[in-house]
């Protein structure tokens, strides 16, 4: 079994057979599984588990769940927990929510955010519509700081976003 790859220490990024394995995410510590995926299952273990339900097209909105899983992540790094983002590959869907979260979190311009995730998982390669969406995410989160400079970013979540199910 491949193990996951760590972005963080509190967040790693996999393909959906590693992040089903109970005994791989009890031995990584996992408490929170984000799917970035439409079909794919979840692990059979006790974690805390979302969707997030997008398919790897060009054209699927991934920008509008992006401050919701950002700040989940952020929020299980806080409690303690580590986070596990995965697709069905880890490849494209999951590596654009990890770079998302380090936009956000760690104040990461993109293209560094892209670094740092590909450094933990070379084979990440978000689609040419997630890359723009990411973006125009970067974009928001300047202008976001820049309207607000006594606040941090983590403060300040876009309120047209829906919110992340969890449960």
């Amino acid at each position: 079994m491949q193990p996951l790859s760590q972005v963080t220490n509190s967040l790693a990024i996999s393909n959906a057979r590693a992040a089903c394995s109970p005994d791989l995410l009890q031995r990584e510590a996992v408490t929170l599984c984000i799917n970035v995926t439409r079909r794919q299952p979840f692990p059979d273990a006790p974690v805390t588990v979302a969707r997030v339900a997008v398919s790897d097209r060009p054209e699927d909105d991934l920008y509008s769940h992006l401050d919701a899983c950002a700040d989940a992540i952020h929020a299980e790094a806080l409690k303690g927990g580590r986070s596990l983002v995965y697709c069905k590959n880890g490849r494209s869907r999951s590596a654009a929510v990890c770079v998302a979260y380090l936009m956000k979190h760690q104040q990461m311009a993109l293209a560094d955010a892209l670094k740092k995730v590909k450094a933990a998982r070379p084979v990440i390669a978000p689609n040419p519509g997630f890359l723009a969406q990411l973006q125009r995410y970067e974009d928001e989160l300047r202008t976001r700081r820049d309207s607000q400079p006594s606040q941090t970013s983590s403060s300040s979540p876009n309120p047209e976003n829906p919110p992340l199910t969890i449960r």
